[in-house]
């Protein structure tokens, strides 16, 4: 693995905002006479797309529902959503995330976000936050059918990346990830790439299990390691 792109998760990693989505989802629940139960949100949403979150639980309580209609419900929570970030007079973007992409960008090294959001959403953070010209590949939740930790959008990311930077040559092994959640690690590894771990969401501990790297805050990461363990990584694969 040389490193030549990173993958960031979007809730949870860019931005503070779990509160606002769990919010939003009962609000969704209650307009369909259902009450979100104590820890289903958890069980049923974090890491995974809102899509599969919202059928999952409607289909817990035995309510079918259409792609159609979820897709309404979910537009309809998507709006209400960007009313949310309206009245803050700060968006809750995580601390040490500007330096982390000063140093990403002077290495050369190419960004992207991988989430289970629908694209609305994403995009209205980074329009706000004035990070939408750093990352030029977004994969959304409304962009692939399957949600993390099956490696679909990761796979994707990289077929977007050799195509907007065709002499890249990247390969899955040539990223590194940034999740917050068990789900989104797994979807990376799956995908062949090395996973930083953020406990922004899950404890320390639980996200060490499986994360090749796991730190408290983006400051804790030590980029310069990182990359050297990549490129040895690379030389002995190389060698073999």
């Amino acid at each position: 693995m040389s490193l030549k792109a990173v993958l960031f998760d979007f809730n949870g990693i860019i931005i503070n905002d779990e509160s606002i989505h769990k919010r939003l989802m009962e609000e969704i629940l209650l307009s369909e006479n259902l009450v979100l139960k104590p820890g289903e949100y958890e069980e049923f949403c974090l890491g995974r797309s809102d899509r599969v979150c919202l059928r999952d639980i409607l289909n817990s309580r035995g309510r079918v529902v259409s792609e159609d209609d979820l897709t309404k419900l979910l537009l309809r929570k998507a709006q209400n959503y960007a009313l949310e970030l309206e009245k803050l007079e700060k968006l809750p973007l995580y601390i040490g995330l500007d330096d982390l992409i000063f140093q990403l960008r002077s290495r050369n090294i190419k960004l992207g976000i991988v989430s289970g959001a629908i694209r609305q959403e994403i995009d209205v953070v980074l329009e706000r936050s004035q990070l939408a010209e750093i990352f030029p590949v977004i994969v959304a939740g409304d962009d692939i059918t399957t949600s993390k930790p099956e490696p679909d959008g990761y796979k994707l990311a990289v077929q977007l990346l050799n195509q907007a930077y065709p002499q890249l040559n990247l390969q899955a092994k040539d990223c590194l990830a940034i999740e917050d959640t068990p789900p989104g690690i797994i979807a990376a590894k799956r995908a062949g790439m090395q996973v930083v771990g953020v406990a922004n969401t899950y404890p320390f501990h639980m996200l060490q299990r499986q994360a090749n790297w796991t730190i408290d805050y983006f400051t804790d990461l030590e980029l310069e390691r990182v990359q050297e363990i990549c490129d040895q990584s690379q030389e002995l694969s190389e060698e073999e």
